[in-house]
């Protein structure tokens, strides 16, 4: 169904793409009316025409209004006229009609967003795990009074915060990892949003920081998926991965709490996590001698400080041809804790086990989800201690986490010594565990638990 917008009609309902087309019309009459102009005072007119920004008031810049209106950030230029003497005609219509081409910006209180873009054509045999810039994201601020203000969709582009702000100079920030599907029916669907709601509040406890209320995470991870639709890839290609963010972007400079924060949800489609494919399997090696987190501090949660101490190792073994890390616990250094991002499980016969979850390990939703899963199909799980000896042993092992899915553990090399596991492929329960698990995400199985939530059309708007 076509939509009439302003005199224009639509044959669809992306507000900020018709708002540029409309933008882009207001531009072409602007220079018709330079040229006529130009032409009637050739020889002796002594007017001139400036333009000045007006500013819309649209929930683009503010963020109370309302998100319907939320696309037309940029606002319009008009054309006034003023009584002047009329000189360098070329230059002045130059001036106007370049201004199209200067940086847009949006400030909105200590953040600005700059650069908006429009969506490019994407190759989906090319996908991988890696950032695509899409059309919007959404934004909302709080003080650290801890009342959230009304949060809209706006252009992607980037931010801009103070350099005393919390959470560069203090690291006070969390976010999370969610995914959104595309179904054979060509529906749009997330998977268990109330779980990260509550993982991201009480990451934002653990921060010192207001939470974001369950009610508003919900409905803007659904807001930012719906105007983003046309990024969220074919059935079985890949996903919309969703990063929500919850940062301290408040000035300050002693250490504490900022005193105001930002919420942001942006999006991108990604596929394999892994090189190879995802159920590609994967080689570790076991660290001994750096630690991912000790008891009493932040390895529950995911804040951003957490994983960049990671990467030397990690990278370090990249380049010795291992696709990861496994870590052990800090304070006996024999237990497996975690991958760099994500949980693992080792199974022997109709029993899987999987390191509990004691402050140092992060509460994996994907980890939940398999957990529920594996105990449906008749296995024994425990969540206990899991000693490197049990791993080495193990009929195979298999990683969760929200980018990885389920991925299979080819091998894991331990002081020199590598085990093999399923001959380097992936075993039977990892991959019985895999399609169930994909299936209901990508609403291929019936989903008899709830876990998924449907984002209806034009949700944002």
């Amino acid at each position: 169904m076509k939509r009439e917008i302003r005199g224009l009609y639509f044959s669809h309902t992306d507000e900020r793409v018709a708002l540029l087309l409309l933008r882009e019309r207001e531009r072409e009459k602007t220079k018709t009316d330079l040229e006529k102009m130009m032409a009637s005072n050739a020889s002796s007119t002594t007017t001139t025409m400036v333009f000045r920004p007006t500013v819309s008031n649209s929930s683009s810049v503010v963020a109370s209004s309302s998100a319907s209106s939320s696309s037309s950030a940029a606002g319009r230029r008009s054309p006034i006229m003023q009584n002047n003497k009329f000189s360098n005609n070329n230059n002045e219509k130059n001036r106007i009609l370049n201004r199209r081409r200067r940086e847009k910006r949006i400030t909105r209180g200590n953040l600005a967003v700059n650069n908006a873009i429009t969506r490019p054509e994407i190759d989906w045999s090319k996908l991988g795990f890696g950032l695509t810039e899409t059309e919007s994201m959404y934004i909302a601020e709080c003080t650290i009074d801890g009342q959230w203000k009304v949060g809209s969709i706006h252009p992607y582009g980037n931010i801009s915060v103070s350099p005393s702000a919390a959470v560069l100079n203090y690291g006070q920030g969390i976010f999370e990892g969610m995914k959104a599907f595309r179904t054979p029916e060509d529906e749009i669907v997330t998977f268990r949003p109330d779980e990260n709601a509550k993982r991201f509040a009480e990451g934002a406890g653990r921060m010192s920081m207001p939470p974001v209320p369950k009610d508003i995470f919900e409905d803007a991870v659904k807001k930012v998926i719906s105007a983003n639709r046309d990024y969220v890839p074919p059935v079985g290609v890949g996903s919309l991965y969703i990063r929500p963010l919850l940062i301290g972007t408040g000035a300050i400079l002693g250490l504490g709490p900022a005193p105001s924060y930002t919420f942001l949800i942006y999006v991108s489609p990604v596929a394999s996590y892994f090189k190879g494919g995802q159920l590609s399997p994967i080689d570790l090696i076991v660290e001994e001698d750096y630690h991912r987190a000790a008891p009493g501090g932040t390895g529950s949660t995911k804040c951003v400080g957490n994983y960049s101490p990671v990467l030397k190792v990690q990278l370090q073994a990249k380049k010795e041809g291992f696709s990861d890390v496994i870590y052990l616990d800090a304070k006996e250094n024999k237990y497996i804790e975690e991958v760099s991002s994500c949980n693992f499980f080792v199974v022997k016969g109709k029993t899987i086990a999987t390191p509990a979850l004691e402050g140092t390990i992060l509460p994996g939703i994907t980890r939940k989800s398999i957990i529920e899963l594996a105990r449906d199909k008749g296995y024994t799980v425990e969540e206990r201690k899991v000693g490197l000896d049990e791993v080495l042993s193990a009929d195979e092992c298999f990683c969760t986490g929200t980018a990885v899915v389920v991925v299979p553990v080819g091998s894991v090399t331990h002081r020199g010594k590598k085990t093999v596991f399923c001959d380097g492929k992936i075993g039977a329960t990892g991959q019985m565990l895999y399609d169930e698990l994909t299936g209901i995400q990508q609403g291929r199985l019936e989903d008899t638990k709830g876990w998924i939530e449907h984002v209806p059309k034009d949700y944002h708007l």
